[in-house]
């Protein structure tokens, strides 16, 4: 099994895990006895940690070999999962949560990075085009197989299920992962790590709470009670902004002595700016319904958990199906043409 195998299956375990408990929401709350404003905590926390922990990813891969960020990686993840599925309450399902979130955000940029050494340029098309099957098509899937163990199952099942394939994931890529790419003696700019870790973590904090319209509940007078509600979102949010923009501005700073944490001399070229933010859309359109859907159509509309897997899952295996296709196509003609069989076109 080739290297990009292995990292596509881990990848499509982590990302089917963001999603898999979202039809369980309601489950949870009558279980562990919380409420609707602490029990999207379990999303907001996963959230969260992603924001933190994906800035540091860069320095992680170049610092260390491929084996062993993939160990850190999935061993993180199957740890959280293992939690996850012996929590016997709130507060450890969200400390499991966390862990699984840091194994989560290391594994994709480890994915990228992987593809762009190895895949030579003419073919990158065709395989990223087989990536978005997993990247469109395990968020689809996760409320599906959710919707039908819980059917059968109590909802501590769904972890019970995700775990073995985590741990043969786990050991596959130990056994089989060669290194690839080059290591460099970096240091860790401890600034850069402690302004990245506040900024993007208060600015997904605020974004949540404030997009939540600052309902999530808690006692106004405490600092809790504050910090979830709208005007303190807001406050939140800019103060985040404002962590992020220093973020960048010290590594513009780094990147004059060719050290910079995050080097952010690829948003130079046109291209690759426009598709990240095109990107950035897509996976929020994505994600925003996967998240949203299952809430509506439970508490709202009074379906049931399979019911609610099934109406989500045509839209996941359709842009998973169209995935290659477009990656032959950019192939064929890139990103800037329309493609035409005609060669003046």
């Amino acid at each position: 099994m080739g290297t990009i195998a292995v990292l596509l299956i881990a990848a499509f375990v982590v990302i089917l895990n963001e999603t898999i408990l979202n039809v369980a929401l309601p489950h949870l709350m009558e279980d562990l006895h919380v409420d609707a404003a602490t029990v999207q905590w379990v999303a907001t926390a996963f959230m969260l940690t992603m924001a933190v922990v994906i800035p540091t990813t860069g320095f992680l891969l170049q610092k260390f070999s491929t084996r062993a960020v993939f160990g850190l990686a999935m061993g993180s993840f199957a740890l959280g999962t293992l939690l996850a599925a012996l929590t016997p309450s709130f507060t450890i399902l969200l400390v499991a949560r966390v862990i699984q979130a840091f194994g989560s955000a290391i594994m994709l940029p480890l994915l990228m990075t992987t593809i762009l050494t190895l895949v030579p340029k003419e073919r990158r098309g065709l395989v990223m085009g087989n990536v978005s099957i997993v990247i469109s098509v395990a968020p689809a899937l996760g409320p599906t197989i959710s919707g039908f163990i819980l059917g059968h199952f109590p909802w501590r099942s769904i972890f019970w299920f995700v775990l073995p394939i985590a741990v043969l994931a786990l050991i596959i890529g130990l056994t089989r992962l060669k290194d690839v790419g080059s290591r460099g003696e970096l240091r860790l700019d401890v600034l850069s790590v402690l302004l990245s870790v506040f900024g993007f973590g208060l600015l997904v904090h605020g974004l949540s709470t404030v997009g939540a319209g600052g309902t999530q509940g808690g006692d106004s007078d405490s600092f809790m009670g504050w910090a979830t509600s709208a005007g303190g979102g807001a406050v939140i949010l800019a103060l985040g902004v404002l962590l992020v923009a220093a973020f960048a501005l010290r590594q513009l700073q780094l990147q004059r002595k060719n050290n910079p944490f995050l080097d952010l001399r690829t948003f130079k070229h046109r291209d690759f700016t426009v598709s990240v933010a095109l990107m950035a859309i897509a996976m929020m359109t994505l994600f925003g319904g996967v998240i949203v859907l299952p809430l509506y159509l439970q508490t709202i509309r009074g379906l049931d958990t399979l019911q609610t897997g099934l109406i989500l899952l045509p839209g996941g295996l359709i842009m998973g199906l169209l995935g290659p296709v477009i990656g032959r196509l950019f192939d064929a003609y890139g990103p800037a043409r329309w493609p035409c069989p005609v060669r003046r076109c």
